[in-house]
């Protein structure tokens, strides 16, 4: 396997008032794989987050939904990276994306934050290594910078927010080919689809 990754990290807010904003977008993939696979996410304040651990073409993958604000998930990233001795380069983390429409998602190895603040403190707390792998989930944008920070925080309407799951659904499926075949195999299936 080309693309060896340990760690599936799912970005969010904790608490229920934000379980279904678009900042959590990345949350819910690393939830449906969970689901699929049949194991529970449970709290462990060693990491400060939700752990699980699942089984994809016999290789181990450690699933992490950090429960500090958005703004420190570096914190808990870092924190379980740390302990398995999981590099940079081994690790995905899902988060929602405002430069991609709702229905669309893309795999990305490396690159900057792109203004996201969970990114920005994953990047930080990882020696300044951007070199993770990242699952764009779109969201779109309310159209002026200034409107970011409430437009995340919100829920979208149920059209969108339709459109969002069913390309974080399909992510999930392309996860499963990105762990068993590779990067590229994976981008050409993700990168074709579009939520209806």
């Amino acid at each position: 396997m080309s693309d060896q990754i340990r760690l599936l990290v799912g970005l969010a807010n904790p608490g229920p008032e934000y379980a279904k904003t678009r900042h959590n977008a990345g949350a819910w993939v690393v939830e449906e794989l969970a689901r699929i696979h049949n194991v529970s996410l449970k709290e462990d304040k060693k990491y400060f987050g939700l752990t699980a651990r699942i089984s994809v073409g016999g290789e181990d993958l450690r699933l992490l939904i950090p429960t500090t604000f958005m703004n420190l998930s570096g914190k808990s990233v870092a924190a379980l990276a740390n302990f398995f001795q999981i590099k940079p380069e081994e690790i995905m983390v899902a988060h929602d994306e405002l430069d991609l429409p709702p229905g669309v998602a893309k795999f990305k190895k490396g690159g900057g934050h792109g203004g996201h603040n969970g990114l920005r403190d994953i990047i930080s707390k990882m020696g300044n290594n951007k070199e993770f792998y990242r699952l764009r989930i779109g969201i779109g944008h309310p159209g002026h910078k200034d409107k970011v920070a409430g437009f995340v925080l919100t829920k979208a309407p149920a059209n969108e927010q339709s459109q969002i799951e069913q390309a974080a659904d399909e992510a999930v499926r392309c996860i499963d080919i990105l762990l068993k075949d590779d990067l590229a195999k994976a981008q050409n299936r993700l990168h074709t689809f579009k939520a209806q």
